[in-house]
């Protein structure tokens, strides 16, 4: 039993080499969220509009509109509220989103990862 662990070990440490770090190429990327779907108070609009949770999903779309691979790297900026009137019944609300949400996305440098023939 303890000559298969010796073994074991062996056979690791022979195979585990040091990896290499991982190249990434970075973008900043400035964009527009979307308005709200309600007419609501205009402290309301803004408040729904800032909510982490829509900077975050709208970050990661804006990442992903760049193509395959693209993630979030961080939030830079999360813009200023922007609002506008709403007609109609709801006279006197606001719909409003953020305006130049700043974030910076990151993906995988191309031949940085894996195995490329000729190259050992």
């Amino acid at each position: 039993m303890k000559l298969n662990l010796i073994c074991l070990c062996a056979a690791l440490a022979l195979f585990s080499g040091t990896a290499s770090a991982t190249e990434y190429i970075y973008r900043d990327l400035m964009a527009n969220t979307l308005p709200s779907a309600g007419c609501e108070v205009e402290s309301e609009a803004i408040a729904t509009a800032s909510k982490p949770y829509n900077i975050t999903r709208y970050s990661k779309t804006f990442c992903q509109s760049q193509g395959y691979g693209w993630h979030v790297e961080k939030v830079k900026d999360e813009g200023k509220a922007a609002c506008t009137p709403c007609t109609g019944a709801n006279q006197g609300k606001n719909q409003c989103h953020m305006e130049d949400v700043v974030v910076t996305c990151k993906r995988i440098k191309p031949g940085s990862v894996g195995m490329l023939p000729g190259k050992s």
